[in-house]
């Protein structure tokens, strides 16, 4: 995400991070209202709508028309649906930070159970788990079929369960299974 994109982002929830100017889009979403209006139904002054109607028509999140000498305001769906698509988007909101992969947690996950190459436990953590077999998976080449008592003395090397962990490569699908023959499913997890 550009400098820009996060500057928006942030006066976006700035903007919209005030009770009064909630409760205004929350009006205008259901009619058009005048300042006059919104000050007798919020209970505010009239200059203090005005203050944060100018916020809001910054963001352009509402628009204003003139009625004789009355300014009535309506909230501008299509902005805000422009806005929830540009910035609120899973991959723009992910872009906040750097990527790493997961790779530091991974890495510290690994950390904490293994010694050396010994795995000292199976997590009871899904993820975790999940984190182990894919090193796990590693330890075989793709497109080599193991028997099984090759299979288990791979995983042998690393922990005594070998069928556990067996059955747990098949269930995430990180080994295939065919007549006692073994292999790797994909790539470099």
């Amino acid at each position: 995400m550009s400098q820009e994109e996060l500057q928006t982002l942030l006066q976006f929830f700035k903007v919209l991070a005030d009770e009064s100017r909630l409760k205004i889009v929350g009006i205008l979403a259901r009619r058009e209202c005048s300042v006059e209006e919104l000050a007798a139904l919020l209970d505010l002054r009239a200059p203090t709508v005005s203050h944060h109607l100018a916020k809001l028509k910054a963001l352009r999140l509402v628009r204003m028309r003139a009625e004789g000498t009355m300014h009535v305001y309506a909230l501008d769906a299509e902005a805000l649906r422009a806005a929830n698509k540009d910035l609120l988007t899973r991959e723009r909101l992910a872009a906040l930070v750097p990527d790493d992969g997961g790779t530091d947690w991974e890495q510290k996950v690994l950390r904490d159970f293994f010694e050396g190459e010994r795995l000292k436990e199976v997590p009871a953590s899904q993820r975790k788990r999940a984190v182990i077999l894919a090193w796990l998976a590693n330890r075989f080449t793709p497109g080599i079929r193991y028997p099984e008592a090759e299979v288990n003395e791979i995983i042998k090397r690393h922990h005594p369960d070998s069928a556990t962990l067996r059955r747990e490569l098949i269930g995430h699908q990180l080994l295939a299974r065919e007549h006692g023959v073994y292999w790797r499913i994909g790539s470099k997890v």
